[in-house]
């Protein structure tokens, strides 16, 4: 086996293993929002968390530098047109993964997360749901964000297996 059918092997690897931690996130976290008491909540982000730190996070940068080594070794046109090619895929892909990967999600998710967390604490000592935890599983930012965040990431996998442009 040569170099860069290992990188593209473990590229594709990688891919999949970030697939399954942002779909079980989100299952979790969506889970946790239907929750009815807050021991089972706290069981379902804790879930979430686990995905979020394991898989999601560290995998997507993993993702990133093989795609990268990638298309640096096949001498690809990363920049696309900017680079005088025709092919933009790769381009278009990259583009969206970065928007996703360090603009959107730091930006916008981090700090709902720490509300999230804060929310959670006080919930656990009442012993109930409240309505800020609520509010805080149910925040629209985040069911959205994580929506776009999968119909992005089936957008880039369409682009890297069928390469239309």
């Amino acid at each position: 086996m040569n170099l860069y059918v290992m990188m593209k092997l473990l590229h594709v690897l990688a891919a999949f293993w970030f697939i399954s931690g942002v779909i079980g996130r989100d299952f979790a976290f969506w889970r946790a929002g239907k929750a009815t008491n807050v021991q089972a909540a706290q069981a379902l982000l804790q879930i979430s968390d686990f995905f979020e730190r394991y898989a999601v996070i560290p995998v997507s940068m993993a993702v990133f530098l093989f795609g990268l080594i990638i298309t640096l070794m096949q001498k690809w046109p990363l920049f696309g047109f900017l680079q005088g090619s025709p092919i933009n895929w790769l381009l278009v892909s990259f583009l969206l993964f970065l928007g996703i990967s360090l603009a959107i999600g730091p930006l916008k998710l981090v700090p709902r997360r720490k509300e999230r967390t804060r929310a959670l604490e006080e919930a656990l000592a009442q012993g109930t749901i409240t309505p800020a935890l609520t509010a805080s599983l149910n925040d629209k930012v985040v069911v959205r964000f994580r929506g776009a965040e999968l119909i992005i990431l089936t957008v880039i996998i369409i682009l890297m297996v069928t390469k239309p442009f």
